[in-house]
């Protein structure tokens, strides 16, 4: 009887790179588009480093070759030559870090070498306070429709924006066929990790898109809700401009606009704090935005003075003479047997 030869030559590390992608993370794991794209740029960026770095090019690299230096270097790199955020840094790690957990299972021979380069901590950084409007900031921002295609159309994104709460790639990956305009209207965002959720529309919001619908019969179930004017995908650049003409223009009346940094994102934030000053329970707002832990909008509760100094205002003030507590004799009398 033939026995087949098991081979014990442990896999390359461009085998490796290659199995992490086509196998575990698109098939195993069935991560989104996105997240194979962000894990990819990370694996260029690594791998161009530690060609430039260490004179090897990706095909002769090897496992062995990632080292905890190695990682450092190149996190260092990203921060202090491509300027990139600790955030972004610490995402670029996160790709690292599930490769060689990837690696781990599949080259058990290199575990003392994965497990050294697993050592490298996440960083640690200050989370900057959450900038929002106010409700008559936010009204002045979305201002009224013209009567242009452009203007209406970008009137009902910044209201749509603050209806939702929806992320940029939220929005504009909004197709006609994902709004519901009859009884419960709601709109299907696809959020982070292909997770859908959806949001309930203001009756005002289902009368706008009613009429825009109407003034653009060509929009099929498939289309962007939101095109460009080529009838394509807007992008988060063309977003990001029209909302900066859109705050510019409410500047005008609201001074205070023109010298704040206003993006997409504050919007999103903004739509949180309405609702928690509305008095939105917490878990509620945690589902309207999509955050997988409700952990994540406590940072709004953190972000929102004017909560806190209602709470403050229940405690008693240092100054104030507070009454000493007096125990009957009887308690006493307990106490003094013990």
């Amino acid at each position: 009887m033939n026995s087949q030869k098991v081979s014990t030559t442990p896999p390359s590390f461009s085998a490796l790179v290659q199995a992490f992608f086509t196998e575990y993370l698109t098939q195993q794991r069935a991560m989104s588009p996105c997240t194979v794209a962000a894990y990819r740029d990370t694996f260029v960026l690594f791998l161009n480093f530690t060609q430039a770095h260490l004179g090897l090019s990706p095909d002769s690299t090897k496992l062995i070759d990632i080292t905890p230096e190695l990682i450092l270097a190149f996190l260092n790199h990203l921060e202090q030559v491509r300027h990139n955020t600790v955030r972004s840094r610490n995402a670029r790690l996160a790709a690292l870090r599930a490769f060689l957990k990837f690696a781990a299972h599949r080259d058990v021979s290199s575990l003392h070498i994965i497990e050294r380069a697993l050592g490298v901590p996440i960083k640690r950084f200050e989370r900057p306070m959450l900038g929002y409007l106010s409700r008559e900031e936010m009204l002045s921002v979305i201002g009224n429709p013209g009567s242009t295609w452009v203007s209406q159309r970008d009137h009902l994104l910044l209201g749509l924006l603050y209806n939702t709460g929806a992320r940029v790639s939220e929005i504009i990956g909004v197709h006609v066929a994902d709004v519901v305009l009859d009884t419960a209207a709601c709109v299907h965002l696809h959020g982070k990790g292909r997770k859908l959720r959806s949001v309930p529309l203001w009756r005002s919001m289902v009368k706008e898109i009613r009429a825009w619908l109407k003034l653009n019969p060509k929009l099929g179930p498939s289309s962007a809700l939101l095109p460009n004017r080529e009838g394509e995908v807007m992008t988060r650049d063309n977003v990001a401009k029209r909302l900066a003409l859109a705050v510019r223009r409410a500047a005008k009346d609201k001074a205070a606009l023109s010298n704040r940094h206003i993006s997409p994102h504050t919007i999103r934030h903004t739509t949180a704090m309405n609702l928690l000053q509305s008095g939105v329970d917490i878990s509620v707002i945690a589902l309207w935005l999509g955050h997988e832990s409700p952990t994540t909008t406590h940072q709004y509760v953190e972000a929102d003075l004017a909560m806190k100094e209602r709470a403050l205002a229940r405690l008693q003030e240092p100054d104030v003479n507070i009454r000493r507590y007096h125990a009957p004799d009887s308690l006493l009398e307990f106490l003094k047997t013990l």
